[in-house]
């Protein structure tokens, strides 16, 4: 058996740890073998901005602009982790139609 990423995989374990008991967050377990695995699972994180009171709108132009700025391959892999991260912490900036005002989607409820 091999130990490469070995010291990784226990690091990852701690911070579900943190995460689950600290912060009260749903560990779903290693989808690496599941059908259809993303970065993005968009059905849930439409599912968590529902819940936060968006409108649908909303939810799917900043969906849009997420998936955008992770699949953007004209980017370097740095540029486009920028990006991601950029979206999680300072959130999706949106116009529900043309001609409103920009509304912030969080993507994360800091709270």
């Amino acid at each position: 058996m091999s130990n490469v990423g070995q010291i990784e995989k226990l690091t990852q374990a701690r911070v579900v740890k943190l995460f689950c008991e600290s912060l009260g967050y749903e560990y779903l377990g290693n989808w690496i073998d599941r059908t259809g695995n993303r970065n993005i699972e968009s059905d849930l994180l439409r599912s968590f901005l529902n819940k936060q009171g968006y409108e649908e709108n909303l939810i799917s132009r900043a969906l849009h602009l997420f998936d955008k700025a992770a699949g953007d391959t004209s980017k370097s892999l740095f540029d486009r982790n920028k990006a991601v991260y950029e979206l999680l912490r300072y959130g999706v900036k949106v116009k529900p139609e043309v001609g409103e005002n920009t509304q912030t989607v969080w993507l994360i409820d800091w709270k």
